[in-house]
């Protein structure tokens, strides 16, 4: 639930965002007129991303087990490759979001209600897209439940209140300092939907090692205690681990986390052009 909870905050706080930067702008600027066309931009992304969702859920019920754990590891590990081009990005863009989306809203002003209409259609609904199967794959991968839906629409309301407080300006938000510290939750989440992924697809037959278990721990966390649950939930972590998920959670956790530590924590600031040399008389 907790993961779910992270998820739907971040990615619904980055579409809050991205629709007040576009009411505001276009309030500021005198163009209430374009407010509708915007919003059914914003409503036609929030139904495509529900029917995505939907479809995620409930399109591969009919098929074989293989051909389900096929599906559910496949999208898991293009999940995992989504959310994490969407880290590094927003990492590195935060502080430029607001520029960059008045430019597109210019153009698209200077082309139509139409355009407006698609602008806010892509600006939400790529986020809508990689909420529904990053929200998905991480709710497969923790089991079955309510929890994971509960959480992720606490998240979602949580960033819907942020977005409209920032809007009203009552809140004022370090975007850059708030999207480097959940990009490191997320990445360990992320390793946990790729280890599961790697688990579907081994039980497919896709890849082999099933039956080779790097460790089990199941004695000491015992599947159904709580501390078992908060693990499962948080870091998908699994009391019986194959070679090949630990592999795979290794190689993304610590190559992924070093370039994101290096790339948005440390970052050198752009160097100042050296200052005039005044005449000699």
């Amino acid at each position: 639930m907790l993961a779910n909870f992270l998820i739907g905050l971040r990615e619904g706080l980055e579409a809050a965002l991205v629709v007040s930067i576009l009411v505001a702008y276009l309030v500021k600027t005198g163009r209430r007129d374009l407010l509708p066309a915007l919003w059914a931009g914003v409503g036609i992304a929030a139904l495509v991303s529900l029917g995505f969702g939907a479809a995620l859920t409930f399109g591969p019920k009919g098929l074989s087990f293989e051909a389900q754990e096929a599906i559910g590891g496949t999208l898991s590990i293009v999940a995992v490759g989504l959310i994490t081009w969407m880290i590094f990005w927003m990492g590195k863009t935060a502080r430029h979001l607001k520029a960059d989306l008045h430019h597109r809203l210019d153009d698209a002003v200077a082309a139509g209600k139409g355009a407006v209409v698609v602008m806010a259609l892509l600006a939400v609904g790529r986020e809508g897209l990689e909420t529904a199967l990053f929200l998905w794959a991480g709710a497969k991968a923790t089991g079955a439940s309510t929890s994971p839906l509960l959480g992720a629409v606490l998240g979602l309301a949580v960033a819907v209140a942020l977005g409209w407080a920032v809007y009203r300006g009552a809140v004022r938000l370090d975007l850059r300092l708030f999207f480097a510290w959940t990009g490191v939750l997320l990445i360990v989440i992320a390793a946990g939907v790729l280890a599961y992924g790697v688990h579907d697809l081994q039980e497919a037959g896709i890849v082999p090692g099933l039956h080779t278990i790097a460790f089990d721990v199941s004695a000491q966390v015992p599947p159904s205690s709580w501390y078992a649950t908060l693990l499962k939930g948080v870091f998908n972590f699994s009391p019986v681990t194959t070679w090949l998920e630990a592999l795979a959670w290794l190689l993304f956790v610590v190559p992924v986390m070093t370039l994101f530590v290096r790339s948005v924590w440390f970052t050198p600031a752009p160097a100042r052009a050296p200052a005039p040399v005044a005449a000699a008389a």
